[in-house]
């Protein structure tokens, strides 16, 4: 028996996407659980609000997951800032909303870009040092609704969340001899800063999701965070290639 299969003690995280609600959650919920964590994005500035509003309990670095050249020269830095990394949580997102006769290619890519190229790249690099993790490293994503269901007008972004199920897929099969755990967790409707601002305009948008979750509310940052906390634990040892739905039933919802 394991005696604490959540802990996440031992472990050091780098979480991309770390100033936005998922990603300080998720850095919130890995610390209470023992990790260090180092939050990455673009803007200092809100990554160190996010340092704040965690007591200082975090590191950060900048960088931008599609600047995939420097990739491999980010990883070196991060180990010999922080030390070496035992999970990888390919959380940076974006978004364009257009109806697809007005999406551009410029806009596609550049969402593809961010989510699938970036987070490959990114993991790529990081490789050598999860190895090191004997036994216990993994690489996670977050995946979306959009992985399952067809949303109208985010084509790019829907195109690349249904990408991460085959990279979770690929990867957790090609690693599974080192010892790395690949898996991804989709979240439903969650209250952070970007679904009130998607709605809040749109009562009818927000009734017509309402009403498909069965357990009639939405979820919270944090329940993202417990999320990928079980996956990256040693309570989650025997799973991989997995994406966990977190959405109060909303994917199966009638």
């Amino acid at each position: 028996m394991i005696e604490t299969p959540f802990s996440l003690s031992g472990h050091r995280a780098l979480i991309t996407g770390g100033s936005g609600g998922l990603g300080k959650a998720i850095g919130k919920c890995f610390l209470q659980s023992g990790a260090e964590v180092i939050l990455t994005g673009t803007s200092e500035t809100k990554l160190e609000t996010v340092r704040k509003e965690l007591d200082g309990k975090v590191q950060i670095i900048c960088f931008d997951v599609t600047d995939t050249s420097n990739s491999r020269d980010f990883a070196k830095t991060v180990e010999s800032r922080f030390g070496r990394i035992s999970v990888l949580v390919n959380n940076a997102g974006n978004t364009v909303k257009k109806p697809v006769d007005d999406m551009g290619v410029d806009d596609f890519t550049n969402v593809m870009n961010t989510h699938v190229t970036g987070a490959f790249s990114l993991s790529q690099a990081f490789l050598p040092q999860i190895r090191q993790a004997n036994g216990k490293g993994s690489i996670l994503f977050t995946a979306s609704m959009a992985s399952f269901l067809g949303i109208p007008h985010v084509i790019g972004y829907s195109a690349a969340k249904a990408a991460y199920v085959g990279l979770v897929r690929a990867l957790a099969t090609e690693l599974a001899p080192d010892g790395i755990r690949v898996n991804g967790v989709a979240p439903g409707w969650i209250r952070t800063d970007l679904f009130e601002k998607a709605t809040q305009t749109d009562p009818a948008r927000f009734a017509k999701i309402r009403a498909r979750i069965p357990m009639d509310c939405f979820g919270a940052p944090e329940d993202i965070g417990w999320a990928m906390t079980y996956l990256a634990s040693r309570a989650a040892k025997y799973v991989t290639g997995e994406i966990l739905v977190v959405d109060g039933g909303a994917l199966h919802g009638f």
